[in-house]
């Protein structure tokens, strides 16, 4: 794998933790550097470490979990997604359900494996292929860091301007994004 074909990796891994730390970004009330390094370190990390388990489990994990990954991540998307579809009905002058929550482990945990089970996927792929995993590894991780973080700041900006709404939009989004990869399952 050149270096070009990494990098193009990496960001398309990198795509489902930005659009979350995006929806993140939309509840917080303040996105400070602290809090998107807590959600870029959460995404990053995930997505460094899960190529490493589908490497060095390629034939019986990958055998196992391929089976109903889909719906993993379909839950997770759906339950974070519902949650934050729910905060935004309650009136302005309640917390939100995500707000500062959202960068508890016990939010973050589901979020940052939901992100990265195609992270998994890929790492089985690199059994197979000539890669250096440590350098594939470093690229996605510190890569899906910086995008995430970004994703948090551009999420918080929109939020900003247009709190509960925004809120709402995120929520659907995940949805949608859970219901994307059944629809890929099924259809391909």
């Amino acid at each position: 794998m050149n270096p070009l074909e990494l990098l193009v990796l990496s960001l398309g891994l990198s795509m489902d933790a930005f659009a979350v730390a995006v929806c993140i970004g939309l509840t917080l009330p303040k996105a400070d550097i602290k809090n998107a390094i807590i959600v870029g370190l959460y995404f990053g990390g995930f997505q460094a470490a899960m190529p490493l388990v589908g490497y060095f489990a390629a034939f019986w994990f990958a055998e196992h979990i391929t089976m109903f990954s889909h719906w993993i991540v379909f839950g997770l998307l759906c339950f974070l997604g519902l949650k934050m579809l729910l905060g935004s009905l309650k009136k302005d002058a309640e917390q939100s359900n995500l707000g500062q929550a959202a960068l508890r482990f016990a939010k973050m945990l589901p979020a940052a494996l939901a992100t990265s089970v195609d992270a998994m996927a890929v790492g089985v792929s690199f059994a197979f292929m000539q890669v250096d995993v440590v350098l594939a590894v470093a690229v996605i991780g510190i890569l899906t860091l910086a995008v995430s973080m970004l994703g948090v700041k551009i999420g918080n900006i929109f939020g900003m301007k247009f709190k509960s709404k925004a809120e709402m939009a995120g929520g659907i989004i995940l949805v949608l994004m859970g219901v994307r990869v059944l629809i890929g399952h099924f259809m391909g």
